[in-house]
């Protein structure tokens, strides 16, 4: 069996999924990665930690706002790691 001849539109929809698709990948893998780096100074203490978490909130809001993570599950990731730093400062 041939392969079917695909309409410009089809091709179109088809390169605007591959950009899109890349675009959500990048942002949701540096919110991952912010986070996991925020989780690590609020493990080891000290005052970087602040700058870590800024820049962790910051990441998870720029993949909410692309659509890479629903808005609602970025707030609950800052919230968590918010929580995890006060009681870090509390504890230590």
């Amino acid at each position: 069996m041939a392969t079917k001849k695909r309409k410009r539109s089809a091709l179109k929809r088809i390169r605007q999924t591959q950009r899109r698709t890349t675009v959500k990948t990048i942002g949701r893998s540096a919110a991952r990665t912010a986070v996991r780096t925020a989780r690590e100074a609020i493990a080891k203490g000290g005052e970087a930690a602040a700058d870590v978490i800024a820049a962790a909130a910051s990441a998870l809001d720029r993949a909410a706002k692309r659509g890479a993570i629903h808005k609602n599950s970025a707030r609950r990731r800052r919230s968590r790691i918010a929580k995890a730093s006060s009681k870090a400062k509390k504890k230590g």
